[in-house]
């Protein structure tokens, strides 16, 4: 079976290197994406089961990247991890308007930031495997 897949999406080059550095340990592939349409980019490219995306980013917002991944039934089943510094109740709002899977205050814990990203891989192999489940019955059915 192949390594679960992140995709850190930030613009600020510390946060990249701390975030690769906390999740280090973990049996994972990492990508970077710099801004807005950098993730949508290696969205395609990558194929991530999760992606860490800052809110403040150029060229498109996190809110706007968010959106637009789980409105298409291609990328809707990517797991989002907003990490982001805006931590008003109109930025949870909008994060969860956005269809965000989790959110994330800056600055980061470790130990939360581990768990919350193996937490969100889990629930992600579990929906696939739901589905290659859900398929073969289908499948199972047809051929009687």
């Amino acid at each position: 079976m192949s390594k679960p897949r992140i995709l850190v999406a930030d613009d600020n080059e510390a946060n990249v290197e701390l975030l690769e550095a906390y999740l280090g340990g973990l049996d994972v592939e990492m990508a970077v994406a710099v801004d807005g349409r950098d993730t949508l980019d290696k969205v395609a490219a990558f194929r991530p089961d999760l992606i860490l995306l800052d809110i403040m980013m150029p060229k498109l917002s996190g809110f706007e990247v968010c959106q637009r991944l789980k409105s298409d039934a291609a990328t809707s089943g990517i797991m989002i991890l907003m990490v982001t510094a805006l931590n008003e109740l109109g930025d949870i709002e909008r994060a969860v308007e956005a269809k965000t899977d989790d959110f994330l205050s800056k600055p980061v814990n470790k130990i939360e930031l581990v768990k919350r990203v193996q937490v969100l891989l889990e629930v992600r192999s579990t929906r696939d495997e739901n589905e290659r489940l859900r398929e073969y019955i289908k499948r199972m059915e047809a051929s009687r």
